[in-house]
């Protein structure tokens, strides 16, 4: 579905150069730009072979569930689930070492665009089914569910760029915007870790993760790569740990540089 996608979200890349180009605002930069196209096609070259193991799964679960919702409610249902299981799976990226060597790859970039959502880790899909597994529980078929959580993935596209300021406050209040997720991408300390929402963004008002748009964002890590060379953007935080294993001395540091959260160290609370 996502690679059905494309047109659409080639147009929109086409319709941001144009307006960013109309306000004489900083356009694409075209290394940037060509390193977030070619992480989204390593990224479904993983995730097209592992959606026939996903959905084995997660028929098979789904045949055990002894209720079953059909028509607009199982829709409303698994939309407002996929989204609550993705607060979950993207909150856990940012807070268990090993899922944040996945998901950096996305925060690599110190630019912001429609070309930044396409920067996607190869390993993406393959960290997901933990966290949909739960929502087959509800009773909607795993179809239903694949296209729900494809149409908070193709939300989410339209959220990473700078063209679209403030939304009305009551959009602001329910919904994952611009806004918010220009501070989520921002390295500052303030925006570290905040709004994890994909099509809403009520989850980080309720579970105390949502931080307003207010300096200027910095977009990137707090210490960036600096680099164009797709391998190491996409394994860089991979090394990191392999090197923090080997030079651990007890089982449980090794444990902790793995499982615990990014810029953990032995001592550290």
């Amino acid at each position: 579905m996502l690679w059905l996608s494309a047109p659409v979200f080639l147009l929109g890349m086409l319709v941001e150069l144009f307006v960013l180009r109309r306000r004489r605002l900083p356009c694409y930069d075209r290394r940037d730009a060509l390193l977030n196209i070619a992480s989204a096609v390593g990224n479904q070259l993983v995730a097209a072979p592992w959606a026939v193991v996903e959905a084995a799964v997660l028929l098979r679960l789904h045949s055990a569930v002894p209720w079953q919702l059909d028509g607009w409610p199982a829709w409303v249902a698994g939309m407002l689930a996929v989204d609550f299981a993705y607060y979950w799976f993207h909150r856990a990226h940012h807070e268990i070492r090993v899922l944040w060597a996945v998901h950096v790859v996305h925060h690599s970039s110190e630019s912001y665009n429609l070309s930044v959502a396409l920067r996607q880790p190869f390993l993406l899909a393959v960290t997901a089914l933990p966290f949909l597994l739960p929502v087959v529980l509800v009773g909607v078929r795993p179809e239903v569910l694949t296209a729900c959580f494809a149409i908070n993935l193709v939300y989410q596209f339209f959220v990473h760029t700078e063209v679209v300021d403030k939304l009305w406050a009551p959009v602001e209040f329910v919904f994952n915007t611009p806004s918010h997720h220009r501070a989520h991408h921002g390295s500052q300390g303030q925006y570290l870790d905040k709004n994890y929402g994909g099509i809403l963004i009520v989850w980080d008002r309720l579970f105390g993760t949502f931080e307003p748009e207010g300096e200027r964002v910095r977009y990137g890590l707090t210490k960036n790569i600096g680099t164009y060379n797709l391998l190491r953007v996409q394994t860089h935080e991979f090394a990191a740990i392999v090197r923090d294993v080997l030079g651990a001395h007890r089982w449980s540091d090794r444990i902790g540089y793995v499982l615990r959260g990014p810029g953990w160290a032995p001592g550290a609370r």
